[in-house]
């Protein structure tokens, strides 16, 4: 499986540039809860990100890909809701090209997603240091002509849930990804409980508090 380079891994991370692009999505990744404000309003939500791995060209004809002869990738946070609102929602109901039914509604496994082809459209964007960045502006469904000569995917389809902590996967991701999960009640209250458990004596017994994620 591709690893996603870290800050001090020596490479440099290229932005996909806008356009519209052949995708992906190979990686969904559980954030936990995490602190959001918008118009003064602070808000605690459960967040996940969405990855993708692009597939194409770029004006010149040069391959979209990576210093390692990879394909680039781009992500996009949500918050793991499907309210009317929600961008989550938006985005999945556009990739799907269909509402949700009211089943779907009250649980759609998003493990579904990964390995599923996309149209992405990417625009830039000035983030808030000053530094340019790409975003997703929408995901939407292959075009019936496209599907019949996709190519070959390239990243494992792998999707990571704090309750089911995988910590060789972990290590894979960025050091601004993992240092979210980490700040997230969820991940600090499941490792306190293993340090909690590895100091009781031998023999004693606790409860599993580990609900599984709507995914």
């Amino acid at each position: 499986m591709s690893l996603i380079a870290t800050t001090g891994s020596g490479s440099t991370f290229i932005n996909a540039p806008a356009g519209m692009h052949l995708a992906r999505c190979y990686r969904i990744v559980d954030l936990g809860t995490q602190k959001s404000e918008f118009q003064g309003q602070i808000k605690h939500l459960q967040k996940i990100i969405i990855q993708f791995e692009i597939h194409g060209e770029d004006d010149a004809g040069k391959p979209l890909v990576t210093e390692k002869g990879e394909p680039m990738s781009i992500s996009k946070n949500y918050t793991l809701s499907l309210a009317d609102k929600a961008n989550l929602r938006r985005d999945l109901t556009t990739w799907r090209g269909k509402e949700f039914t009211k089943d779907e509604e009250r649980g759609f496994a998003l493990k579904n997603l990964l390995g599923v082809w996309a149209m992405l459209s990417v625009i830039k964007a000035e983030g808030n240091n000053g530094k340019e960045y790409t975003n997703i502006a929408s995901i939407n469904p292959v075009p019936k002509a496209m599907k019949a000569n996709l190519p070959d995917g390239h990243n494992e389809p792998k999707i990571y849930s704090i309750t089911e902590h995988d910590e060789e996967f972990f290590q894979t991701f960025s050091n601004y990804i993992k240092g979210k999960i980490m700040e997230s009640p969820e991940y600090q209250s499941r490792f306190q409980r293993s340090e909690k458990a590895a100091e009781k004596p031998k023999g004693a017994s606790f409860d599993d508090m580990e609900d599984d994620l709507p995914f």
